[in-house]
């Protein structure tokens, strides 16, 4: 789970870029990068965020004349976090004809350019990758209750953004519509087993929570200090937050999803198990075994058992937030509880690693 200080909010809104020299690049392509600004058919829920616009950033794999240049989330001199390298709205690559469409949901109150590590490594490999802010959970804007408690909503943002790409002028026709996947980190790992057909029951989160069981998972993070009271607050606080909980146990599956891809999953306790084992679809999942945010026996390793034919994969010595961008010396002294790993973790080869992980993956089951 995730939160950003307010200094990294303004660095998340104005991503700045350095330009490279040209180089043979290492993957089968290069990496084009571009912003959306969705917009769903109204009434939508937008769990009381003030921008009713579903923000996405793209990769995909650019035209091989692309320059493609280093991202940061800040100052390139003093940066916060590396956000890899991609070429700002280049041309889409003109062969082959189609690529492969992958959604991706990030952690709570996090962004979608904290996933980049994972979307231009899956755009370089020959994908469309496309993530999404949620709506009152992203440090683009202030955080909402809302967006804190109605985790199930998360799954109609990536179906949303599915409709919007495949309809967008500039990708649409390059998307292979039998070939669409999604992969999320945390509460967006929740996200892939809620759209891959798992059911919410938020009394089993609350009961858990209660119980003797209780781990990491029922400490709300520090911007919602009772977050459990919220869950008994936020349905009184409009009709339409009152709606969404009456659906919470509503089934989110989207058909055109093929296989997921879970990475630090969260809510394991939030789901009813007789679901799980319904789901029909490839589900991978990767996590680190000292994760003190998301225990993994309460989550990762209660899906694997739970969901027929998933595959786990537990990363030694790895904690929860090494999923997050790689950080620079900015962000290991202004948040180091989100950049900081432990000395024996390398957090760019984790991130290779479960890059590679979810090549295979999805190279495999779409």
């Amino acid at each position: 789970m995730l939160r950003l200080s307010s200094i990294t909010l303004t660095l998340l809104i104005s991503v700045t870029v350095c330009a490279q020299g040209p180089e043979k690049s290492r993957h089968p392509y290069k990496v084009g990068v571009t912003q959306r600004s969705y917009k769903p058919q109204e009434p939508y829920n937008w769990r009381g965020a003030d921008t009713h616009a579903l923000l996405t950033t793209i990769w995909y794999p650019a035209d091989p004349a692309s320059v493609e240049q280093l991202q940061w989330l800040g100052q390139p001199e003093n940066p916060f976090a590396s956000l890899g390298k991609s070429a700002p709205d280049a041309k889409i690559a003109p062969a082959p004809a189609r690529f492969p469409l992958i959604v991706l949901s990030h952690g709570t109150g996090g962004s979608a350019a904290m996933m980049a590590w994972l979307g231009t490594e899956l755009a370089a490999h020959g994908y469309i990758a496309a993530a999404v802010n949620h709506p009152g959970n992203n440090a683009l804007e202030q955080y909402r209750p809302q967006g804190f408690v109605l985790w199930w909503e998360r799954a109609h943002d990536l179906s949303a953004v599915i409709d919007h790409v495949l309809a967008d002028s500039a990708f649409g026709i390059h998307v292979n519509r039998k070939r669409i996947g999604a992969a999320g980190f945390s509460l967006g790992g929740y996200t892939m087993i809620e759209i891959a057909g798992g059911i919410t029951q938020p009394s089993l989160y609350k009961d858990f929570c209660n119980s003797p069981r209780a781990d990491g998972i029922c400490i709300a993070p520090p911007e919602f200090p009772d977050l459990m009271r919220w869950i008994d607050e936020v349905p009184k606080m409009d009709s339409q937050s009152a709606t969404s909980i009456a659906h919470a146990s509503d089934s989110y599956r989207d058909p055109r999803v093929r296989a997921v891809f879970a990475i630090a999953p969260a809510a394991g306790p939030a789901f009813r198990p007789e679901s799980l084992r319904k789901i029909s679809i490839p589900v991978e999942i990767v996590a680190g075994t000292e994760d003190k945010n998301v225990p993994i026996g309460s989550s990762a390793q209660f899906f694997a058992r739970e969901i027929p034919h998933a595959r786990l994969m537990l990363l030694p010595g790895v904690g929860h937030y090494t999923f997050l961008a790689t950080c620079g010396e900015f962000g290991k002294k202004s948040r180091p509880e989100l950049c900081v790993d432990t000395p024996a973790v390398n957090r760019d080869a984790v991130h290779a690693n479960t890059v590679q992980m979810a090549i295979e993956f999805f190279a495999k089951t779409l």
